[in-house]
């Protein structure tokens, strides 16, 4: 199974997916000139080619432009899309506005200017996420860009991810697949081995500690990266089934099938395998430990590559999360996100050139490239860089995939599970407390 070819188990069940293979037969370069520039001469897109970085939207914005909001914390990616939307600009003579936004702001933001004062186009996550907009008409369906372009020959289940109830609403971007990062050359220095079980990680962390290092870096400050914890113990000790029935809000926060995989992560935190005072770390602050030495392992996605050095990226090499219980199947968290049309965008018909545009082979891996992407299209060149073409072979051997905590859940659950889980790897002790609140919330949002 390829990289591509693997999502989340319930599109797989939902039947929606359109599993075909092949090459996509009508890029954007493909068509010919004078449809193109017809089409922007009736749209009256005559203006001349600009890209920014800054934001909010000039309130003077002109009719023609297509513009777009990002929440890319890359600079190499953020300065390939400007690229991208300069390249467009130029051939298609119409203007391109980039406004890039902060990652965790632009979560907050997206909820307001997807209402009043939308985009022509802004990146956000596909799964529940996106299926959250959608449920509210605030996302446009573009399957009829999917159709004309044959996208779903390229991305294959992939296309599940921006699919609800068989229409497109999104086009993914590039997938993150998750598990433990650590420095090869910290592991040889102190005669580490990457542990594959339970055991063999509570060894590893004894040895950690002996070292002076921290086994594992993690901050809380901005929630997730704990619930990615959560996640990828549940995964391993509950399996997939059980992981998203408790994402459905089917599944009991006091359900007895929990008691093994917050008494494995008690374990960890009483040993201090984490972090100390985590609370008050960004997720960037917590790789820069495991850059500088300081910490051995790290578990998130590639994007934690940019605390390296270009000098020190070569160190930097990716491990599956360890295996908890031998009878539970292999599965991993593989969040892919996506770029979107507004519903209330004042220009669809340029947007989806844009993104015809943006989305052709060679510009896709050009943005994808220096965060560390797995690509969603099956027709992209090998990486350049070792950790995706490691992240493709691995999501060959997977027997299903679950997003991430806060896409794969209800937004008002994900949110109370989001500090629940902070405060449990802060205060162990108030386990009970927090997961009788978060079964409250479930049963307030599930109207159980």
């Amino acid at each position: 199974m390829n990289a591509w070819s693997v999502v989340s188990w319930r599109r797989r069940r939902s039947g929606d997916v359109d599993r075909s293979t092949g090459r996509n037969s009508m890029a954007f370069s493909k068509f010919p000139s004078t449809t193109r520039r017809s089409f922007l001469k009736g749209a009256g897109m005559v203006s001349a080619a600009a890209v920014t970085g800054s934001f909010p939207i000039p309130a003077i914005a002109q009719a023609q432009e297509v513009t777009m909001i990002s929440a890319e914390n890359n600079g190499a990616a953020l300065d390939a899309l400007k690229a991208i939307a300069a390249s467009f600009s130029k051939e298609a003579g119409v203007n391109v506005v980039i406004n890039n936004m902060d990652h965790e702001a632009h979560k907050t933001a997206i909820r307001n200017y997807l209402v009043a004062g939308a985009p022509d186009i802004c990146s956000w996550f596909s799964g529940n996420r996106m299926r959250a907009f959608v449920k509210r008409g605030l996302f446009d369906d573009i399957s009829d860009l999917f159709e004309k372009e044959k996208y779903k020959d390229v991305l294959g289940a992939t296309a599940g991810a921006v699919t609800d109830g068989g229409k497109q609403y999104g086009l993914p971007t590039g997938g993150t697949l998750w598990g433990m990062f650590y420095r090869k050359d910290v592991f040889e220095q102190h005669g580490l081995t990457v542990p594959k079980t339970a055991e063999e990680f509570m060894a590893y962390g004894d040895k950690c500690k002996a070292a002076g290092i921290t086994p594992v870096a993690i901050g809380t400050k901005e929630l997730w990266p704990a619930a990615g914890w959560f996640d990828q113990m549940n995964l391993r000790i509950n399996g997939l089934d059980k992981h998203m029935a408790l994402m459905n809000g089917e599944m009991s926060y006091l359900d007895p099938a929990l008691t093994a995989v917050f008494d494995q992560w008690e374990a960890m935190i009483s040993k201090g395998f984490f972090t100390e005072n985590h609370t008050s770390f960004g997720w960037q602050e917590a790789a820069a430990l495991l850059a500088q030495k300081k910490a051995g392992m790290m578990n998130l996605g590639a994007f934690l590559r940019s605390a390296f050095t270009a000098e020190d990226l070569p160190q930097l090499s990716y491990a599956t999360f360890p295996v908890l219980d031998a009878k539970v199947g292999h599965y991993e968290e593989f969040s892919v996100n996506s770029i979107h049309i507004p519903a209330t965008a004042k220009n669809k018909q340029g947007a989806r050139e844009f993104l015809a545009y943006f989305y052709k082979p060679e510009n896709l891996a050009a943005y994808l490239e220096p965060a560390g992407n797995v690509p969603p299209r099956s027709d992209l060149p090998p990486s350049k860089d070792p950790l995706v073409n490691v992240a493709v072979e691995t999501m060959k051997t997977v027997q299903g995939t679950s997003q991430y905590y806060d896409r794969d859940s209800d937004p008002d659950m994900a949110q109370a599970g989001l500090v629940g889980f902070q405060e449990f790897m802060a205060k162990p002790d108030r386990r009970k407390a927090i997961l009788t609140r978060l079964e409250g919330t479930r049963k307030r949002i599930y109207k159980i």
